[in-house]
């Protein structure tokens, strides 16, 4: 099994070298996060064993076993699901970025957490729906601005990029307009400041289609499958 990871990520991060070089980009400016998500403790430190020290998880109360049996200052935490706001306060104690804010209400929260559990900075990506999906989570395009102005007036949310998880398509090429609308829309708002002197991060891009979200700009890629194999049910 470790050996297996280690082949596994060795084989991502070629990709990941290969469709960077192919789209003129630099491989060093894309973050591999390496989503743990079913897989147990014991299997995610394989990973960083392996060599990954950014770690994804979509659940606060799965993450929270992991973290306590791997150590919160053994990886990069990373939460990529939903987050209900009855557990902002413990993705705050939990996660050193947050990708799925998707609420000026749940910003509101999450800065007030950050000021109770005195934590100066929490960067945070909005997540955006941009298919309109019934059962995916993420905010609309006109919501942006809401969010961004709360973002803003906080005292420790730092706005670093926005997050998008598409439809899933059997050919992967037809996730590549999601893609470059999440792009299209980091650069418009990133003209209007939204992101002070941050680049604008795009997490986009997942087992199925990472290649192609290099290719539109993808500066964040949440892979699990093709590192840690097929989820385990739980």
């Amino acid at each position: 099994m470790a050996e297996d990871i280690a082949k596994n990520l060795a084989e991502v991060r070629r990709r990941i070298e290969a469709a960077a070089r192919s789209s003129g980009r630099e491989n060093e400016n894309i973050k591999l996060v390496a989503v743990g998500k079913t897989h147990p403790a014991d299997v995610v430190r394989r990973a960083i064993d392996a060599g990954t020290n950014v770690l994804g998880e979509n659940k606060v109360q799965e993450a929270e076993s992991k973290i306590n049996d791997i150590g919160r200052g053994a990886a990069e935490w990373h939460l990529i699901g939903h987050l209900q706001s009855n557990k902002a306060r413990r993705a705050v104690e939990l996660f050193d970025v947050i990708h799925s804010l998707d609420s000026a209400a749940l910003a509101q929260r999450l800065d007030r957490m950050c000021n109770e559990l005195q934590r100066t900075e929490l960067p945070v990506l909005i997540q955006v729906d941009l298919a309109q999906e019934a059962t995916k989570s993420g905010a609309a395009e006109n919501q942006l601005p809401e969010i961004i102005d709360v973002v803003k007036q906080a005292t420790a949310l730092r706005l670093i990029g926005l997050m998008t998880v598409p439809p899933f398509f059997d050919d992967a090429e037809q996730v590549r307009p999601f893609f470059r609308r999440l792009r299209e829309l980091r650069d418009e708002l990133k003209l209007q400041d939204a992101f002070g002197d941050q680049r604008g991060e795009l997490s986009m891009g997942m087992t199925h289609d990472y290649e192609i979200a290099i290719e539109e700009g993808a500066t964040m890629l949440r892979i699990g499958t093709a590192i840690f194999g097929e989820r385990k049910s739980i």
